[in-house]
């Protein structure tokens, strides 16, 4: 997926109080105990480039990717690494990391927001 479909995809605003998704109130990235998963959070896509074998560890120049407002950075660390998926309620958009430690695994995960796609 490329930065304009994040753009096309429904954010944060498609939110709703009575929905599945509400409890996932995550405008930077959270660490999640298990990965979403269907049928509750369609694939849309992964924004992993297949051409690439080792998607690189920069990040976009000048942001930390932690925090709430930072850039939506297709091609930088770690979005390049990242599944697109969707509330099958709402169809809330959600970017799904997974960290890979030495001796551990941590799902991320963090709303999507298309005004911050770069």
């Amino acid at each position: 997926m490329t930065a304009d479909d994040l753009r096309a995809l429904p954010g944060r605003d498609r939110w709703r109080a009575d929905c599945t998704c509400a409890t996932l109130q995550c405008a930077g990235w959270e660490s999640i105990a298990a990965p979403l998963a269907e049928p509750a959070f369609r694939l849309i896509g992964s924004l992993r480039d297949p051409a690439v074998d080792e998607p690189t560890v920069e990040e976009w120049p000048g942001s930390r990717f932690w925090a709430a407002d930072a850039p939506i950075a297709p091609s930088h660390f770690p979005y390049n690494r990242c599944e697109v998926r969707a509330c099958a309620t709402c169809g809330r958009g959600f970017l799904q990391y997974t960290e890979f430690g030495g001796y551990y695994v941590d799902h991320r995960v963090r709303q999507l927001d298309p005004a911050l796609v770069v």
